[in-house]
């Protein structure tokens, strides 16, 4: 395997497997470059005939059976863990060393850092020669519900829904407090809709089923926007 790997953070193009849907594999593409060779997969149910050299896996949080379909692909897999773990997912399928959590959710993937959690310490080779070859930098985080970023962001959207219920101000003023205060690129109810309503309940509801803390409570608003958006 680490020779394998060895080859991988030496070659100038890698043949990419994206399991996901169109905007996802869009915006990897936009992450990575053009260097590489992309394909594309809605589901994971087959892999292996692609021979990839590395896998980004979209579809396994919500599938966690659906890893044992890695059995015989000896890449390294990403896998879009935000509203759980590898840890969890270990409990459905053993995580292999070369298996990685990332952070997938839309607007965090094209970013200069790519957010990635690890099983076991063991990980972190493989992942160094990885990101090599991808020409990535990371930032490895805790293997927890909600990871970092995401985390964090889908509070402060949170709170801007609990600031506009009380009337304190509108949500074009909150996003426009939010953009000149903390130079965030996005307000918090601009950010919401690019990471999607779902997105962002789902991820609150798993940290606060997680950590039962109470920053996470979902505000009554967001669950009325996050109700009509599944039943459409």
């Amino acid at each position: 395997m680490d020779s394998k790997l060895q080859i991988v953070k030496d070659k100038i193009s890698m043949k990419i497997l994206v399991v996901g849907n169109i905007d996802q594999f869009e915006e990897l593409k936009l992450k990575f470059g053009a260097d590489h060779v992309y394909s594309s997969l809605e589901d994971s149910d087959n892999p292996e005939g692609y021979d990839p050299e590395v896998v980004f896996d979209f579809v396994a949080e919500e599938i966690p059976e659906s890893l044992e379909n890695y059995e015989k692909i000896e890449c390294p897999v990403f896998f879009s863990i935000v509203k759980t773990s590898l840890a969890h997912q270990n409990i459905y399928y053993p995580v292999k060393d070369q298996w990685f959590g990332f952070n997938g959710l839309p607007t965090f993937i094209n970013r200069e850092l790519l957010e990635v959690s690890i099983f076991n310490s063991k990980g972190e080779g493989y992942l160094s020669k990885i990101a090599h070859g991808l020409k990535t930098d990371y930032v490895l985080v805790e293997d927890r519900v909600g990871m970092v970023s995401p985390r964090v962001v889908c509070m402060i959207i949170n709170e801007a829904f609990y600031t506009n219920a009380e009337g304190t101000a509108s949500e074009k003023d909150i996003d426009l407090a939010m953009k000149l205060g903390t130079n965030y690129p996005l307000g918090p109810f601009e950010w919401a809709e690019k990471i999607g309503i779902e997105n962002v309940y789902e991820v609150l509801e798993a940290v606060y089923e997680d950590t039962g803390d109470e920053r996470y409570k979902i505000n009554p608003q967001l669950k009325k926007k996050y109700l009509k958006e599944i039943t459409r």
